[in-house]
């Protein structure tokens, strides 16, 4: 039996993973999806305004102590990518695979601001205009997306090395929003890095309400799912 952690992206809670934490649970896994801090309802402005990629990083391992998780499938979505990477270089080998789901893969020194591209650089600091410290969500999109904390966009990681070591490592591109991806670069460079795997999936970036059967079948192991490594083309 797997422990299924998930992280949703920017703007998004627990909420996001609602079609496919059934998935998983059926298959006979436990799952916890997580609301990152500035992201719950009852959140003040104060705690949205304190919340940086530290804090969003200490709410995972803050979850695994809570629930005793010492052998993680830890997945982030988006700017979760981020998050995931903090947490796994600092939760001392409780973390066994990481999926990044169309997700920042970091460096040391890398923030979400440097790794992303113009579009969302421009999101950013569009939503952030009204308050300074919370970026309100695109236009258009599920009604429960509630502002972000700024500061998670823009500190910068630091990583030990720790993260480089979790045994299993894997990032999915969702190749159906070419005209905005930030991570088509990113796809480039692991596919060649042999301590990734890679799939590809055509859905648009939210990928978990789109397709969330070919989510479900990565993260479940399916071989079927579209295992890209390098030097081969995925299954479709």
């Amino acid at each position: 039996m797997t422990s299924f952690v998930l992280v949703p992206g920017a703007w998004k809670g627990s909420w996001a993973f609602e079609a496919v934490i059934p998935l998983l649970e059926r298959a006979g896994h436990t799952v916890h999806a997580l609301t990152l801090t500035g992201l719950r309802p009852d959140d003040d402005n104060a705690t949205v305004a304190g919340a940086n990629l530290d804090t969003h990083a200490d709410d995972v391992l803050r979850h695994f102590d809570r629930h005793g998780i010492t052998d993680a499938t830890l997945v982030g979505h988006s700017y979760a990518g981020m998050v995931i990477a903090a947490a796994a270089d600092r939760a001392d080998g409780r973390v066994s695979r990481l999926v990044h789901l169309d997700a920042y893969v970091p460096r040391d020194g890398d923030s979400c601001w440097s790794s992303t591209n113009d579009h969302f650089r421009e999101v950013f600091v569009t939503g952030a205009a009204a308050t300074g410290y919370a970026v309100r969500p695109p236009e258009g999109g599920d009604p429960r997306r509630r502002p972000h904390p700024l500061a998670s966009f823009l500190q910068t990681i630091r990583l030990t090395g720790a993260f480089a070591r979790v045994p299993r490592r894997e990032f999915v591109y969702c190749s159906g929003w070419e005209d905005r991806t930030p991570f088509a670069e990113l796809r480039t460079r692991l596919r060649t890095d042999p301590d990734w795997q890679v799939h590809d999936i055509p859905t648009g970036h939210n990928a978990m309400h789109e397709a969330p059967e070919a989510v479900a079948a990565i993260l479940l192991g399916d071989p079927t799912a579209g295992v890209e490594t390098p030097g081969q083309p995925a299954r479709r």
